[in-house]
């Protein structure tokens, strides 16, 4: 093998000796890969194919030794490092070019104890990973709508999804966790240890370290829910949005119902003659007694003159999967996003101008609907600050061509435009894209300076830089 050049923290190049290489894969229990090696652009590739990048050296940890070995490598190297865990981020962090990833992925194992109603989550899991493992003992950890997102990516920023309002965020659900900080020192943090570096944990992103273990509560759920789709036609958006509004006021935590406007998909249950076009789909779950589902859902179901209603009893695990066919990998995405406290009436023409001028049959606007639990935990409680939030608005252009990029991207920075005098401010840092760097104080709010000194004392050289970075300096620039 020779010395090998690679990116450095200083977007320069270090040499790297072949021996020091040699040397860190001998101490592995998984392997080290670089370009030409079997497995190499599998692993490079992630769900946004925007993001193609090459690192000089993929580390594919079996186990924490491993993460603390790649880490230690890169410290004293002072390489760019980037972290995948599901590789699932709008951003691409996951890949870096020509530096040092240190791919999770191998690591999935997923352990429930029923008794205690707690798992033990590596950090290379998915959501169906966990899903599939908890719902064997009838319980649920509340995660996300998308089985093939990673559970750490979506812990670290915060997680919601359909089961939030009832159980909180997934981040809300974490009891400990086994962190390797820039320096390879592996820590457990949790409300007892290294409190501040669990405190930044729940929410803050991968800035503070690797996390090779997480510890979770468990919650009573399944094996079934009513849920699934009620789909509109366009034209009735305004009224149907208004009555949403109207039906979620009195919704119980239990009851889940987000908003999804699109071209309609060829899905089955939607006659044939809507496929392509505008529609606004209702999508709700209930988790909890299907009768008292039942009448929670029968005042959103009552809406309008829905194109199709498939609403039912659905086996929970399967829900957990219903979207995935409509995010499968390999397609290019941008996603632009705000938290909004209410949806007005302004908001809503807002959002029916954005379908208008819907760029592809892929793009779509979604309303996350959230609050509930999540709603009644104090802002400086954890990491992630947006508590007052009701809705979640995301903006998400999805295409195939390269050609496509001015297009789509523009569509979602116009919508975004258009909808800023609506939003709260505040932004979900799993929904940012890389060209948002500018937004991350305003995404932690008041809870960004406390973020920094977290950042300052667990890793002050900002070796975990591949992320929705909080810098280790002070508003002044002060170290």
């Amino acid at each position: 093998m020779n010395d090998m050049s690679l990116t450095n923290l200083q977007a320069g190049k270090t040499s790297v000796a072949a021996a020091a290489v040699e040397a860190l894969q001998g101490r592995l229990r998984g392997r080290a890969l670089t370009q030409g090696d079997p497995g190499y652009e599998e692993a490079r590739t992630i769900w946004n194919a925007m993001t193609d990048r090459r690192p000089g050296l993929i580390v594919q940890c079996a186990g924490a030794s491993d993460v603390i070995s790649a880490v230690r490598f890169a410290a004293e190297n002072q390489l760019l490092v980037a972290v995948r865990g599901g590789g699932h981020n709008i951003a691409g962090n996951a890949v870096c070019d020509g530096g040092l990833m240190i791919d999770l992925s191998p690591m999935k194992s997923v352990r429930v104890d029923a008794t205690t109603k707690r798992a033990w989550v590596e950090p290379g899991a998915t959501l169906a990973d966990v899903d599939k493992e908890t719902q064997a003992f009838g319980l649920a950890l509340p995660v996300g709508i998308n089985s093939t997102t990673g559970i750490a990516g979506l812990t670290l920023g915060g997680g919601f999804g359909w089961t939030t309002r009832k159980f909180g965020l997934t981040c809300d659900n974490l009891l400990s966790a086994d962190v390797v900080t820039a320096s390879g020192e592996l820590l457990r943090a949790s409300p007892t240890e290294h409190r501040d570096l669990f405190w930044a944990l729940k929410g803050g992103g991968g800035n503070f370290g690797v996390v090779t273990a997480f510890e979770f509560a468990l919650h009573e759920l399944g094996p079934e829910v009513l849920s699934g789709l009620v789909v509109h036609p366009f034209d009735d958006a305004g009224e149907v949005l208004a009555q949403y509004r109207q039906a979620l006021e009195a919704a119980p935590d239990e009851l889940t119902c987000w908003v999804v406007l699109r071209q309609a998909p060829p899905l089955p249950f939607i006659p044939q003659e809507w496929h392509g076009k505008e529609v606004v789909v209702l999508a709700m779950c209930y988790c909890g007694d299907i009768a008292a589902g039942e009448k929670a859902t029968a005042a959103l179901r009552a809406i309008g003159n829905p194109i199709a209603d498939v609403v039912a009893p659905h086996p929970f695990l399967a829900w957990e999967q219903a979207f995935d066919p409509l995010l499968t990998p390999g397609a290019r995405n941008y996603w632009k996003s705000h938290d909004l406290l209410e949806l007005s009436d302004a908001a809503i023409d807002g959002l029916i101008e954005a379908i208008r001028k819907l760029p592809g049959p892929e793009c779509e606007v979604f309303i996350g609907h959230v609050g509930g639990a999540a709603g009644r935990i104090a802002a400086e409680e954890t990491a992630f600050p947006q508590r007052n939030s009701h809705f979640v608005m995301n903006v998400h252009a999805r295409w195939r061509e390269p050609a496509m990029d001015e297009t789509c991207i523009g569509w979602a920075r116009d919508v975004y435009e258009a909808m800023r005098p609506h939003a709260a401010g505040t932004v979900y840092v799993n929904f940012m894209p890389a060209d948002e760097v500018n937004r991350v104080e305003a995404a932690y709010g008041g809870n960004y300076q406390r973020l920094v000194e977290v950042k300052r004392r667990y890793d002050p050289g900002n070796l975990f830089r591949m992320n929705q970075n909080v810098q280790p300096v002070d508003a002044r620039g002060a170290a």
